[in-house]
């Protein structure tokens, strides 16, 4: 990498701090092509490509630069990002996964803002999934895989049938399963733990606050207490986008028109990320709703 990489990578910082999207993204490029390998520009080219929906790409870019050399939190930070593509990507275990095992490793505020949202995002009722499908799924599969066992050669299994211990595998085979509904629920219940224990690790957050409130809002049904939840993470920060745009939605139903709009109008002037439940445009569209029935 020579000088000039160098310069291309400073330069494209300052156009990206800028919002020169295009122009950052060009000298980028350019630079990495040209073999920059710094965590100081990974970070801000990746985070960049999320924020304008290259999501694809950015996963790709952070696979191929996994093993940069980078401090604990460019590497919290950097698995954050791959966890948001992915879900992004319609893969919110993946990313759920990722985060699980950097937070075996790590407890930092990050984690829990983020891996407490994708927790909210996959036990939303609306995802619910039909249990009943997936038990006929999982008996079906069940049968064909006992139907092979039975059509198959079964002499070293009964050779190994000496009144030996069996080991921990073959009784872990044999342990009960949970069904698809109660994994469903112990889901719920490990997210609901987690969600909780953030407010605890930091009672200022507002976003740990906000993922608190739409976890009672959209998981578990509770809209009182939800908005018990909302209300403290807007006192905190009330430019919260999320939380405005809930709070609305009491407004909304009181009758409080005036109230709402305001809420949803302060939330368009917002920065929208990927990890905001409502766009620009879903907020936008109940601010028209809303002005239309005055």
């Amino acid at each position: 990498m020579g000088f000039m990489t160098s310069i291309k990578a400073n330069k494209a910082l300052r156009l990206q701090k800028n919002g020169d999207v295009q122009g950052a993204q060009k000298l980028y490029e350019e630079a990495f092509a040209e073999g920059l390998n710094d965590a100081r520009f990974i970070m801000p080219y990746a985070l960049m490509l999320i924020r304008d929906g290259q999501y694809q790409k950015a996963r790709e870019f952070l696979v191929a630069h996994q093993k940069v050399p980078m401090s604990p939190g460019q590497r919290t930070e950097m698995l954050v990002y791959y966890a948001t593509c992915c879900y992004r990507l319609g893969n919110v275990d993946k990313g759920i996964n990722t985060l699980e095992q950097q937070f075996r490793k790590t407890e930092t505020g990050l984690l829990y803002q983020t891996l407490g949202y994708l927790y909210v995002v996959k036990y939303d009722r609306a995802n619910t999934p039909d249990f009943a499908a997936l038990e006929a799924a999982v008996a079906a599969a069940a049968e064909a895989e006992a139907e092979r066992a039975e059509a198959a050669d079964n002499e070293e299994a009964a050779e190994a049938d000496d009144g030996e211990p069996r080991n921990a595998e073959e009784q872990e085979a044999e342990a009960p399963k949970l069904s698809p509904e109660e994994e469903w629920n112990a889901g719920i219940e490990k997210a609901e733990a987690f969600i909780r224990k953030s407010v605890e690790y930091d009672d200022e957050d507002s976003i740990c606050l906000d993922n608190m409130g739409q976890f009672v809002y959209r998981v578990l049904g509770d809209r009182a207490e939800a908005k018990q939840w909302f209300e403290k993470a807007l006192a905190l920060k009330p430019s919260q986008i999320d939380t405005l745009y809930f709070l609305s939605r009491y407004d909304v139903e009181t009758g409080n028109k005036k109230a709402a709009l305001e809420k949803l109008e302060t939330a368009a002037e917002g920065r929208f990320s990927p990890l905001n439940y409502c766009d620009r445009e879903t907020v936008q569209r109940e601010i028209e709703k809303l002005k239309g029935a005055e």
